[in-house]
């Protein structure tokens, strides 16, 4: 085989690895993989900032419940006072009468607002239940994908192994300049390195090339490297 015929199934070689790096980018596994982790980049961000408001109303109403404890133990040992029979002061048992209201009524608001931040609590436990639940699903389906995803990398992996051990079986029959002449054109020609010159037409490029230039490049002795003037790739005669 020429050496020109041989760089023609090198490029054979080069497009099929060129297909396949193509299909492995553009495998269906990675843009569910994408599309998930997108999904799961905007959803913990709201369930951490849902499970930030659920903490700090907790502790709200945690406050609120020790509030109400201590307002009510204060009540508690005011009234224990007042019935005593410590105090015979009509003046200070009344004060004392009204202390334990006073005390009582305080600790009521307390636990109206602690109802209320309870009703909260719970509507953002719901929040936090339900967004949890989405990311969990989310996560393990994200599992899922990405271990599909590797199956189908490893698979085109493997042809890839085979299309390069080819290659270099190939590349070993071609001299070092001359590999380096057909990668800086293919790299010219966005892949097409050498291509056939059918009567006039480059299949590379598949423009024509003049008649008298087309000409002389079939009577050139065997080897003699020519380039196409449109797209600069080696061109092979037939």
């Amino acid at each position: 085989m020429s050496t020109l015929e041989t760089l023609l199934a090198l490029q054979d070689r080069d497009l099929a690895l060129d297909r396949l790096r193509h299909r492995r980018a553009s495998l269906t596994e990675r843009a569910a993989v994408a599309a998930a982790e997108a999904q799961l980049a905007e959803l913990r961000p709201r369930l951490l900032d849902a499970q930030s408001r659920r903490d700090e109303v907790s502790k709200e109403e945690r406050r609120l419940d020790d509030e109400a404890a201590a307002l009510q133990q204060r009540a508690a040992e005011v009234e224990k006072r007042l019935y005593s029979g410590e105090v015979s002061s009509p003046r200070e048992l009344q004060a004392m009468q009204a202390d334990v209201e006073q005390l009582r009524r305080h600790r009521n608001s307390v636990e109206d607002d602690e109802l209320a931040l309870m009703e909260r609590r719970e509507a953002l436990d719901a929040e936090v239940g339900a967004l949890e639940v989405q990311v969990g699903e989310l996560a393990a389906r994200l599992a899922e994908q990405r271990e599909a995803l590797a199956a189908q990398e490893a698979a085109v992996d493997h042809e890839m192994a085979d299309e390069l051990a080819e290659r270099e079986g190939i590349a070993g029959g071609v001299s070092p300049a001359m590999l380096q002449l057909y990668d800086r054109c293919r790299t010219a020609a966005r892949g097409v390195g050498v291509a056939r010159l059918v009567g006039r037409t480059c299949q590379g490029c598949h423009l024509d090339i003049p008649a008298t230039e087309a000409e002389r490049i079939r009577r050139d002795p065997d080897g003699t490297v020519a380039h196409c003037d449109n797209c600069g790739c080696i061109l092979v005669p037939v």
